[in-house]
């Protein structure tokens, strides 16, 4: 049996400095066997700092790390993998090209030294480990082909493989819909049962609260709460996080008199979606609710023509927008800012200053040169509008955090003031405080006239910006209900599921 009492992993005053910025300061932290502890923080507090002085990719400039009581002089990534330590990223690090179960029994044949991979022990090793957590996946599947919450599985499963006993989940559920969260808790539960602990990073506050025994918050690379996770509410770790309070505020009523400005009718794509009909206003925050699989994410690239629809009809202005057509519905007035802004909504190694300015190139130039200055300039502005933290618009896209990034995405579209914007998950990957400043945008936007589409699975996020609700199933339309205080949290989860 397991002796939870005794600590696992111990951090006493572990400090990381880069030249003359002090990354992590004078930091603390227990983990036992058997608990859920959350590592909670905005993006640059030093979270991740943390984790890689953990399992050893950086060495602390002060303090010491201990695993079961013994300090670990000279910490590198195969002593932290030796001891039990593993690490599931946000991209889980899994070869596409392999099979589950040679993915399953990568780390602990390696561990071998065999030079040769041995079959028939992999499948062993891997079965073995999916009846543990009571999960069926099929061995011989390759990984590429697997659902987002299947690769999340064999990742947890590769770990537990190699003898894990201490998980460190960064942001497991970035990319989950609401039921593939439930099943992912309920794993935690059982790993927890079966003694091992896990590390859960994580921007939402009701999943850390839902799993976690233990709560540890840092701002800015220092430490300012650690205690019980009932200790805690959803404002009070935002608090923590921000160092503020952070209000979500419902959208204020529609105008009335608000003209129809985009119309959809009879939207038909084989497969992906059918007979969608939709109306947005001007002012308007339309949200669209829907598991995975419902369609939302063709419907939302079929508006701005990179799918294109077998049948219906949008207009924007009563004007006829061409299906399939994305440089067509952008000169149209229809902006998309997509979910996975790293793939495709960033070009990550250029400036800031030109991804915010790449829609609009011809704004910037004459005779066929750019104007530099100009783009410069333009760009400055925007970051300055919308509180994107950068220290240069000519610095890499790729240096900003990800509620910066989002943000830059955005100003590229309203740089071109269009009437419709298109956002696909307007907050996928960023902390509490930048989400609450997007659902300020948002907001902004549409209180200038704008008509905005929410697309998300987050439904606090829909119930807070949203003047209505549409419900997507299947591919399907089945429902609408009123945004705001119209409607709750469990009513709108429940419309989803049955």
């Amino acid at each position: 049996m397991t002796d939870t009492s005794a600590p696992l992993v111990t951090l006493e005053g572990v400090t990381k400095r880069y030249a003359a910025i002090t990354a992590l300061s004078e930091v603390d932290l227990t983990i036992r066997a058997g608990e859920a502890v959350c590592l909670a923080g905005e993006n640059g507090s030093g979270k991740s700092t943390l984790i890689k002085v953990l399992v050893g990719v950086e060495r602390p400039s002060a303090g010491r790390i201990l695993f079961d009581g013994v300090p670990q002089t000279r910490l590198t990534p195969t002593a932290a993998t030796r001891a039990g330590m593993q690490v599931i990223f946000q991209d889980f690090s899994l070869f596409p090209n392999l099979s589950v179960a040679e993915n399953i029994a990568m780390t602990a044949e390696r561990a071998t030294g065999a030079r040769l991979v041995h079959r028939r022990r992999a499948r062993e090793r891997a079965r073995e480990v999916l009846d543990r957590i009571g999960v069926d996946l099929d061995l011989d599947a390759r990984v590429e082909r697997l659902p987002v919450a299947h690769k999340q599985l064999v990742a947890i499963c590769r770990a537990l493989a190699a003898d894990a006993r201490l998980i460190i989940m960064d942001e497991p559920t970035t990319a989950l819909t609401e039921r593939e969260v439930a099943r992912l808790l309920d794993l935690i539960r059982r790993l927890k049962a079966d003694g091992v602990a896990v590390l859960f990073v994580s921007h939402k506050l009701a999943e850390v609260l839902e799993v976690c025994e233990h709560v540890v918050v840092l701002r800015n690379g220092e430490k300012v709460a650690d205690g019980p996770a009932e200790t805690f509410d959803a404002a009070s770790l935002t608090r923590a996080m921000t160092g503020r309070d952070v209000a979500e505020t419902p959208p204020e009523p529609l105008d009335p008199s608000a003209s129809d400005l985009l119309k959809v009718e009879n939207l038909t794509k084989d497969g992906a979606f059918r007979d969608v009909s939709l109306t947005l206003r001007a002012g308007e925050v339309l949200g669209v609710a829907g598991l995975l699989g419902s369609g939302r994410t063709s419907l939302a690239k079929a508006l701005f023509g990179l799918a294109t629809p077998d049948s219906g009809r949008v207009t924007l202005d009563g004007t006829d927008v061409p299906l399939g057509d994305p440089i067509a519905a952008a000169g149209a007035g229809i902006g998309y800012v997509p979910e996975d802004r790293l793939t495709e909504g960033l070009f990550l190694e250029q400036s800031i200053a030109r991804n915010i300015a790449v829609g609009r190139l011809e704004a910037h130039a004459s005779g066929g040169v750019l104007n530099l200055r100009d783009l410069w300039e333009e760009a400055a502005e925007w970051l300055k509008r919308l509180s994107v933290k950068a220290p240069d618009p000519q610095a890499p896209v790729r240096s900003l955090s990800g509620g910066n990034q989002q943000r830059v995405v955005l100003a590229r579209w309203m740089a071109r003031q269009p009437r419709v914007l298109i956002l696909n998950g307007p907050s996928v990957g960023v902390d509490v405080g930048s989400k609450a400043e997007i659902h300020a945008i948002i907001s902004d936007l549409a209180a200038r006239g704008l008509g905005v589409i929410v697309i998300s699975d987050d439904l606090p996020e829909l119930l807070g910006t949203c003047h209505r609700i549409l419900v997507m199933k299947a591919g399907v339309i089945t429902d609408e209900v009123a945004g705001g205080e119209g409607i709750t949290e469990d009513d709108l989860s429940h419309r989803l599921a049955s």
